[in-house]
């Protein structure tokens, strides 16, 4: 983790020196917000949380039992007893910023309620502690569920089959264009077609990926409304391109309207469209993307589906694919003899060139039970107001504030409200300062400067999960800071802030040319910070 910190305004020094610290505390703690050292600050050697007894003596001629490893100093690890450690991780999980606190307004993301149904079916007995080596025979309920996640997915997107097995978002972006990859070789033209199409506003996964597997990237202006510009794609293409990746809702939270003929341009020059299923949330029950011309689409599943997102557990991010790419899916596939569910291994004789494994066994069985049970609780008229209410939040929070911020695009939005900085002008305050003081506010900051083609990006992705009345705090809260900075003589304010967070602003250029990566024990006097040091 890299670390530079400006602690002095969380630390008093050491106890033994007694001295006071910013905050007028002896300890450093405000109220119950406590000050937190290192683990490593914490340890004495010698504690332990543990007894273990001594290794029993070895038998005579009997070799070292660690074959000649055996450690010559100390390890190096802190040592604490049992209720420090459980204190210390404790106290540092409440200074995480968690969907479960408030409103988490990262645009693109879509960080929605993980509901607790959910989590419940996951734990179940049989679901829970299933084994990926189990017999067949012992887990036909098991694949009976992924067959059935599978069919909603299908169903929800228009498309004929589906990869499950891709393990996040951007496994899945590469398991569609390997496919695109393995058709164009099937018919001769994968030497021929190495250019790929990416819109300006694509995620950057979108032309990473693509690179990986040896395309070149070709990008494509937006228009002034913000969407592909049509033209500019129509004369982009050409024999050598294999495919376009777009967005849909694209990164600017708009419905490209001109799709469909975006689709046909695109499949008349003999290339497959791709479409990138990141804001998915926005359009299911809605629009199905198959309807549209879409040859592949990843689905993120903590995105639409509400599994978690990010630390909460091993992703998936499953690729539904057209009548055209279906024969190039890779294994396993999960299919039906009589009345018994199987799985189709490598060497299973199928029409096409599947591309094999891309990843061991058959997938995220955990997320696959909590989308599922999410689908089925919603069902498809629930589905479907998902979607609406996702962007009936988003266009309530661009209605709120276009008075007195400043949209980045002319009309209503999908799923997100975009915003540039052209509001702050001549402020002295930056979309990087109006961040920050979002987080004295009691908010995780919008996801900022992105996309890059809208100058000082702020992206506000509320998802249908907020309530009103958090909305309108929410609100009211930027509404303030607006009219602060619009003061124009608020900017060391706001390039103060946070003010009340556990730790103040990093000095990024510091943290980025000398990164503190490893904690190392030094004989600094009391009171003084050894991160602090060894990044000076």
């Amino acid at each position: 983790m890299v670390q530079s910190l400006d602690r002095s305004q969380g630390r008093a020094g050491s106890i033994s020196s007694g001295s006071a610290n910013t905050h007028g505390t002896f300890t450093g703690n405000r109220a119950l917000q406590i000050e937190e050292p290192l683990i490593f600050e914490m340890g004495q050697a010698g504690r332990c949380g543990v007894d273990l007894p001594e290794p029993p003596p070895k038998s005579s001629g009997v070799k070292d039992r660690l074959n000649g490893l055996r450690r010559k100093g100390a390890i190096g690890l802190p040592g604490l007893s049992e209720p420090q450690v459980v204190q210390h991780y404790t106290r540092l999980s409440q200074k995480n910023y968690a969907i479960d606190m408030g409103v988490y307004p990262l645009g693109s993301c879509t960080m929605k309620h993980n509901p607790r149904i959910n989590e419940k079916v996951a734990r179940l007995p049989g679901i829970g502690d299933l084994h990926p080596l189990q017999p067949v025979s012992t887990v036909q309920g098991a694949l009976e569920l992924i067959d059935s996640l599978a069919h909603w997915l299908k169903t929800l997107t228009g498309m004929p089959a589906v990869a499950m097995s891709p393990a996040a978002g951007a496994h899945g972006e590469m398991c569609g264009m390997m496919a695109i990859a393995a058709a164009l070789e099937a018919k001769g033209e994968r030497a021929q077609r190495r250019t790929v199409l990416a819109p300006e506003s694509a995620h950057g996964t979108n032309p990473a990926t693509a690179a990986a597997l040896g395309f070149v990237v070709k990008p494509i202006p937006a228009n002034d409304r913000g969407r592909v510009d049509l033209a500019a794609l129509k004369a982009a293409l050409g024999p050598d391109v294999a495919a376009i990746m777009l967005t849909n809702p694209n990164t600017c939270g708009l419905f490209e309207s001109e799709i469909v003929e975006i689709s046909k341009a695109v499949h008349e020059a003999g290339a497959y469209f791709y479409c990138d299923g990141a804001n998915f949330n926005a359009i299911v029950g809605r629009v199905r993307p198959g309807d549209l011309g879409v040859d592949c689409m990843h689905i993120n599943l903590h995105k639409t589906f509400s599994t978690p997102h990010g630390g909460g557990g091993p992703g998936a991010g499953p690729v539904v694919l057209s009548a055209a790419l279906a024969p190039y899916a890779p294994y396993p596939w999960i299919v039906k003899n009589g009345d018994k569910w199987q799985i189709a291994e490598d060497g299973a004789k199928v029409d096409g060139m599947p591309l094999g494994r891309l990843k061991a066994f058959h997938g995220q069985m955990g997320m696959f039970t909590r989308a599922l049970a999410y689908i089925m609780s919603h069902g498809a008229d629930g589905l479907r107001q998902v979607a609406e209410d996702a962007v009936l939040n988003a266009n309530y929070v661009m209605a709120a504030l276009k008075d007195v911020m400043s949209p980045a695009f002319e009309g209503p939005c999908m799923h997100e409200a975009l915003f540039d900085d052209s509001f702050l002008k001549d402020t002295g305050v930056s979309t990087l300062d109006f961040a920050k003081a979002m987080i004295d506010e009691g908010y995780h900051p919008m996801t900022m400067y992105f996309p890059l083609v809208v100058h000082g990006a702020m992206l506000i992705e509320p998802t249908e999960s907020v309530a009103k009345e958090d909305l309108d705090q929410f609100i009211g809260a930027l509404r303030s800071l607006t009219a602060k900075a619009r003061t124009g003589t608020a900017a060391d304010d706001f390039k103060a802030a946070p003010l009340y967070a556990p730790r103040r602003r990093l000095d990024e250029t510091l943290a980025a040319r000398k990164p503190v990566l490893r904690w190392k024990p030094s004989n600094n006097p009391p009171g003084t910070d050894p991160l602090k040091q060894a990044a000076e």
